[in-house]
């Protein structure tokens, strides 16, 4: 009885342990952590969220039956207690129902998970479009409603920092290898589709809140949008190994109300006739 009372505890330790474990996965706001999906700040976002929680769900079931079955079996049915072996090869009735009920989990989980996909390829209604260019290691942005653009890179205390012997601790820069020079600055509330391509080589543009990411690659032009729900400032880095300086090619998109982005995009336009003019001049006889 004794070695028998320290299985069932051996496995009811185990099963805590899977337990918790998955909690710690699907409850970070229980348990204080960042272990789980981020929520992000658009609706494409908080779908794949959603999708995501349904799967994952699916999947904890699943395992506790896999896992209860299998215990039960290991535990009431040994052969030190008596049982022996079952002699039958097969049962049709058995292959049917373990065929047809994953079939059926799957059409089931497989009806949101369309719905998500065919949601994030339409950029049909786009309010605005901003074109997104990578290259050996920065971004070039592209307003094509606006007729501004400007060349995104590492901002210059984390390229300073990230020098060998800089003699900088990182850890004293502000969101180091995370912050440019010039963000991606976009308006809140406003459907907005991008064209993202690359000069060189593959390169992917990636920001974890807005729920995608796209590869930028030369001679193609991929489509993807986004509607930011949240004013805020949103960070992400390139998610293809692109070359030695992969590392430090970041992304920062500033998300604003749309009267702040119209007085932001009316200073850009006003710096960049002050530029063309002092070229103008500057090139006169």
């Amino acid at each position: 009885m004794k070695k028998e009372n320290t299985v069932i505890v051996v496995l009811a330790v185990l099963a805590a342990v899977i337990a918790a474990t998955w909690l710690s996965l699907v409850a970070p706001a229980m348990t204080g952590n960042e272990i789980n999906m981020t929520r992000g700040v658009t609706s494409l976002s908080e779908s794949h969220y959603s999708l995501h929680m349904i799967v994952l769900w699916v999947c904890v079931i699943i395992g506790i039956g896999v896992f209860t079955a299998m215990f039960t079996s290991i535990v009431l049915h040994r052969k030190s207690r008596g049982h022996k072996a079952a002699t039958f090869s097969h049962s049709t009735l058995a292959e049917i129902i373990w065929t047809v009920i994953p079939v059926l989990i799957l059409v089931a989980m497989a009806v949101p998970a369309t719905k998500a996909l065919i949601k994030m390829e339409d950029p049909s209604g786009a309010e605005m479009t901003v074109k997104i260019t990578g290259f050996q290691w920065r971004w070039k942005y592209e307003y094509l409603d606006h007729d501004i653009s400007f060349i995104s890179a590492l901002d210059t205390a984390s390229n300073q920092a990230r020098q060998l012997n800089s003699g900088i601790d990182p850890e004293s820069v502000d969101n180091y290898l995370l912050n440019v020079d010039n963000p991606l600055v976009l308006p809140v509330g406003k459907k907005i589709k991008f064209l993202i391509t690359a000069d060189d080589v593959i390169h992917s543009w990636w920001v974890p809140a807005l729920g995608w990411k796209r590869d930028a690659i030369p001679g193609f032009v991929n489509e993807a949008w986004t509607n930011i729900e949240k004013p805020g400032t949103y960070r992400g880095q390139c998610a293809e190994l692109c070359g030695k300086d992969h590392g430090f090619m970041p992304i920062v998109v500033v998300a604003l109300p749309q009267a702040e982005f119209d007085a932001w995009t009316q200073q850009q336009l006003a710096d960049s006739q002050d530029q063309q003019q002092d070229t103008n001049q500057g090139t006169a006889p």
